[in-house]
């Protein structure tokens, strides 16, 4: 096959000279020179994204999660000192008997007062990171990425149970860590 195909209805007839038909169009004239001279570094730099004036669904989305969590923190230390109360009585009444070993009840109550300290840190955590989000920076995002890993790794000590809060710990942190929230964050304050 031959170039051009002569079978072609779309191309010129055989014979036409070039520029032949439609006149052709003036040369543009060129753009006059910027009167500053070239971004230092020859290109000018990328232009920024506009910062987001609302809080993106991502970032509520993790505060609302962190409030539940807050909500579930409550009821556990409820039941943990409930607990606890069980646990002081129970020793009491074995006390009287002179054949009672006491170190059992003296481990659990410590193991309980473990367990309402560390549900109290991450209640008032959850709460304060949960509250700052409207107008926190850099420092209430990375908080909020370590009260959800930590609520991961505390919430595997009590897997069937925690399995809610190992799952709102992951979606908090996943939440927190994209780039829209990211640029909630890292918006200017005035």
């Amino acid at each position: 096959m031959s170039y051009p195909n002569p079978n072609n209805p779309y191309g010129p007839p055989p014979g036409q000279q070039p520029g032949y038909g439609y006149p052709q169009q003036p040369p543009q004239p060129q753009q006059p020179m910027a009167p500053y001279g070239a971004y230092p570094g020859g290109a000018m730099p990328p232009a920024q994204m506009p910062y987001p004036t609302v809080m993106p669904g991502s970032a509520k989305a993790a505060r609302v999660m962190m409030f539940v969590l807050a909500a579930l923190n409550l009821i556990g230390l409820v039941l943990a000192v409930l607990g606890l109360g069980g646990v002081t009585k129970a020793s009491h009444e074995a006390s009287s008997s002179p054949y009672a070993d006491m170190s059992a009840f003296n481990v659990g109550k410590g193991v309980l007062i473990a367990v309402i300290v560390v549900i109290v840190i991450f209640t008032v955590a959850g709460i304060a990171l949960a509250s700052q989000f409207g107008n926190g920076g850099g420092g209430v995002r990375v908080g909020s990425i370590i009260f959800g890993v930590g609520t991961i790794l505390v919430s595997l000590f009590s897997f069937p149970i925690g399995l809610v809060h190992t799952v709102l710990g992951i979606l908090v942190t996943v939440f927190v860590s994209k780039d829209e929230s990211n640029a909630w964050f890292s918006r200017p304050r005035y």
